[in-house]
């Protein structure tokens, strides 16, 4: 038979006053003039599964990605079957005579051909088989390799209707990965489908701190490094004499960090005399840092040269002498910048003019 237009078509809609129609037990009903259709004398609406309703699945996907996608359709296919089955179960209808009803209808709502292969009321256990649902036919023409999560959702919704319990599944085999018909097994569970939306979002929750957790770590590597590199610079200032800035406070790993670039850099100045210049410490002084104090002294010694402490406050003044690092006898201390570059100067018989 060829495919008429649609100027053919619409006259002969016209010319049938016949608007109900059943197909396999369900009942299928237009009204023309309001533009209504339903089924089951339920308000429904028609979709082409080849273009709109891929169209409708695509553009969720796109928009909130394939995981939460998927998350989104079980729990929305879980929803509504739990709305058919609390229905059915109000109606005085028992699961066994439910589940004989169902293949028909679905299947004259172009769900595909559903299958009830075994179920045990007293254990809460089924095992349902599809073939050619509508979630296959759009799944196929998306070209995916997993089975969906809508449709055994549904039927999860179903059963935990019908239970007055929580129904959990597996999928054991599905068309898109080559079996004949996709199967899923339901059985009682203390996980509830809608935990899954929870639980994703704990997911989005933890992977975005774990994402800020490292790039504070980040950071924080960049702004120590920065702060190693312009800390205790040193500074040429007159021939012969260099000044060290110490700033802040030192701990273990600082000291060490300080003491190896100073030992290591020294030599490129050939200076006669070292300023340690502490105006910039804490006044709380920490044991490493008079410690370092004591390494640094030694240190400039083998190396030829005469260390100079400046800028020394009364409160580091007493934690030198009260310290077990307080011997600083190989050292000049003045009490600032200034008198320790003319100390330094003088032994060499020059001053500032």
């Amino acid at each position: 038979m060829e495919k008429s237009s649609f100027k053919e078509r619409d006259g002969f809609v016209n010319a049938n006053e016949t608007n109900t129609i059943e197909v396999g037990g369900a009942l299928f009903r237009w009204n023309r003039e309001e533009g209504t259709f339903l089924f089951e004398e339920q308000d429904a609406i028609l979709f082409w599964i080849n273009s709109a309703f891929k169209t409708f699945l695509d553009t969720i996907e796109e928009v909130s990605g394939d995981e939460n996608a998927s998350i989104v359709l079980e729990i929305t296919g879980f929803r509504q079957g739990l709305i058919v089955g609390e229905f059915f179960q109000k109606e005085g209808l028992v699961p066994e005579q439910v589940l004989q009803m169902l293949p028909g209808i679905y299947a004259s709502a172009g769900w595909g051909q559903l299958e009830i292969v075994d179920y045990d009321n007293d254990k809460k256990t089924a095992v349902m088989r599809m073939t050619n649902s509508w979630e296959y036919r759009i799944n196929k023409l998306q070209a995916k390799t997993g089975h969906g999560t809508f449709v055994p959702g549904h039927w999860a919704g179903v059963l935990s209707g019908l239970w007055k319990d929580h129904a959990g599944y597996r999928v054991t085999k599905s068309q898109l990965a080559g079996d004949e018909y996709c199967e899923f097994e339901y059985f009682l569970s203390d996980k509830e489908v809608t935990q899954n939306i929870h639980d994703l979002a704990r997911k989005r929750e933890q992977e975005e701190i774990t994402k800020l957790e490292k790039l504070v770590e980040k950071r924080t590597e960049e702004l120590s490094q920065l702060i190693r590199e312009i800390s205790s610079p040193i500074i040429p200032v007159l021939e012969n004499i260099v000044v060290v800035p110490l700033l802040g406070t030192f701990h273990e790993k600082r000291s060490k960090e300080l003491l190896e670039k100073i030992i290591s850099r020294l030599p490129e100045y050939q200076s006669e005399y070292v300023l340690l210049d502490v105006t910039g410490l804490n006044e709380n002084i920490s044991e490493y840092t008079l410690f370092l104090f004591q390494q640094l002294i030694s240190a400039t010694s083998l190396l030829g040269m005469n260390t100079i402490i400046v800028g020394l406050s009364p409160a580091i003044s007493v934690a030198i002498t009260t310290s077990k690092h307080h011997n600083l006898s190989g050292a000049k201390c003045f009490a600032n910048l200034k008198h320790g570059i003319h100390y330094a100067l003088q032994q060499e018989g020059k001053r500032i003019v």
